[in-house]
């Protein structure tokens, strides 16, 4: 839905266009209002305006000059431009300032929609042009190797996909196709002089190694790169130049290229770099914990040490300690899942947290202890970054919080945790929908207070000190009527009272409920009800009101 903004120095033209044109009919959800180009220079740094309406002529600056600096700074925004004045010359002024089109007053209701609704259609063609198959496939290009390093390093720190969605994203980036395969890591520490390098240095490095490595590992390998958190390079590889079954040969022959790619560093980049390989795993499902276990080796086998390469399993125990639970650090994670409102993926979240935990054998208090810290956290995160004490969203759930940790059993502790999310939930839903509530309340207060006054949208978002898009969209959600529909009704059913029930005239009136021009409030309310005011007053007035009932001067 588009957003339009009436610019004229003749208010009583900003009201009719605003009021009368059933903007709405052509998409237009939001119109704003300007009484001066300067004004109207304030409302589109404020709002995402999409066409202006402007008279060409006004005192300060004109309709050409505001087209001109809209041109300059916001290019998307298109101008339409009125004039009473028919000399060519200023139509080919508004051509040459880039405006969009140019009418002459006085312009039909018709007319108008159709110009606007024309123009609106130009925009959205240069929005099909902005997101084409083309340039998107350009654009898909210039990026691939920040999305590839992207998407790798979501599955290094555990983030779930379907498998038809990884393979679409996969397919799309043009990395390999390792589903099912044998896959082992190589992560790439970049050592001395490279980490005293700045950022764009440093990058043009890391584009070498990427590019060494490709070289190096071909034609045996293939090769997915990207970057860990802790910005070393990581590379999923994978073979199938080797027989199945021939992990030996196929160790031999990563090591074999790890070497050489270390030497190419050596010889070519003149620095240093300590690899370590992971052992083998299943792609996709194996690699979160094969990248646990090569940085698990590189801080207990390397540490501080430099220029070193090392085979995960060299040295190392099989892993019989206590394994962490992979469900609560999976990406997104718990704590980035309530922050978001994705209250359905949390409940999944913490059901497949104590899926995890009932396969768990051994340390099992160790485990409830790592669940519980977790979550509780998660849930005070939330709270507190939603300017709330958690005692106050979770109600007595927060005294078990105090007493430390009393769950014995993984059922006590997912029986805690269920009626955790539940509460939290249940009060942000409460505290969205009280929210809503008084949002409505505060936009009819300040309606009802003004009504002689601006009451616009953007009057009310000023107001509330909220987005004017937001505002509208939740009162016509709320309500099930638009802002502009309330405020019009609101006036309509003023001004009938007034005529029914006080002496006032007619532009008395008129300025009562915000027309600064009794014509303007004549057209409007003929529009609405069928009758002009004074029309209306003489068919409903009665003869017993309290005042003796008068002719009245519609005069302005």
């Amino acid at each position: 839905m588009a957003q339009l903004l009436i610019v004229d120095d003749e208010a009583h033209v900003v009201e009719r266009l605003a009021e009368l044109v059933p903007w709405e009919r052509i998409g237009i959800a939001a119109v704003h209002k300007a009484y001066s180009a300067f004004e109207a220079l304030e409302v589109l740094n404020a709002h995402a305006i999409d066409i202006v309406i402007s008279d060409i002529r006004m005192p300060g600056m004109s309709g050409l000059e505001l087209s001109r600096r809209i041109r300059d700074k916001q290019p998307k925004t298109k101008c339409i431009l009125l004039s009473g004045y028919a000399e060519f010359d200023y139509a080919k002024e508004a051509i040459a300032s880039g405006t969009a089109s140019y009418l002459l007053k006085p312009v039909t209701d018709e007319e108008l929609l159709d110009t606007v609704s024309g123009v609106l259609e130009a925009v959205r063609e240069e929005w099909n042009a902005v997101i084409s198959q083309e340039r998107i496939a350009r654009t898909l290009r210039e990026n691939l190797p920040q999305l590839r390093s992207t998407l790798i390093g979501e599955l290094l720190l555990g983030k779930r996909y379907s498998e038809a969605d990884l393979r679409d994203k996969m397919e799309m980036l043009g990395v390999p196709d390792l589903f099912g395969k044998p896959v082992s890591l190589l992560l790439v520490r970049l050592e001395k002089p490279f980490y005293g390098y700045d950022p764009r240095g440093l990058a043009l490095v890391e584009y070498a190694v990427g590019n060494i490595a490709g070289e190096l590992f071909a034609p045996g390998f293939k090769l997915w790169a990207g970057k860990d958190t802790y910005d070393y390079l990581v590379f999923a590889v994978s073979s199938e130049a080797i027989e199945e079954g021939a992990e030996e040969e196929r160790e031999q022959a990563l090591e074999r290229a790890a070497e050489q790619l270390q030497e190419a560093i050596h010889a070519y980049l003149k620095g240093e770099a300590t690899i370590v390989i992971s052992r083998e795993g299943t792609f996709p499902g194996d690699v979160s914990a094969l990248y646990d276990g090569t940085l698990s080796a590189l801080r207990r086998r390397v540490g501080s040490e430099q220029d070193l390469i090392l085979t995960a399993a060299d040295g190392l125990p099989e892993r019989t300690e206590l394994r962490s639970l992979a469900s609560l650090y999976e990406l997104p994670t718990l704590a980035q899942l309530l922050e978001a409102g994705q209250w359905d993926a949390a409940d999944r979240r913490i059901e497949r947290i104590f899926g995890e935990l009932q396969t768990m054998s051994g340390c099992i208090q160790e485990l409830l202890l790592e669940a519980y810290f977790a979550i509780a956290s998660a849930a005070s995160s939330y709270a507190h970054k939603n300017g709330r004490p958690l005692s106050e969203l979770i109600g007595p759930g927060y005294d078990q919080l105090l007493q430390g940790v009393p769950y014995r059993s993984v059922r006590h502790l997912q029986d805690w945790s269920v009626a955790l999310m539940n509460s939290l939930r249940c009060e942000t839903e409460s505290e969205t929908k009280r929210s809503r509530a008084k949002l409505i309340a505060d936009v009819r207060q300040f309606v009802e207070r003004r009504l002689a006054e601006d009451v616009s949208l953007t009057a009310i978002a000023e107001h509330v000190y909220m987005h004017p898009v937001y505002i509208s969209k939740i009162y016509k959600r709320e309500t099930g009527e638009n802002v502009s529909d309330y405020v019009h009704r609101l006036r309509m059913e003023k001004a009938a009272r007034l005529l029914l029930h006080t002496p006032g005239k007619i532009y008395e009136i008129a300025a009562d409920v915000g027309y600064q021009r009794a014509h303007s409030f004549i057209n409007v309310f003929k529009k609405h009800t069928g009758l002009t005011p004074q029309e209306y007053r003489d068919r409903y007035a009665s003869p017993q009101s309290d005042y003796e009932v008068k002719r009245y001067d519609t005069s302005t």
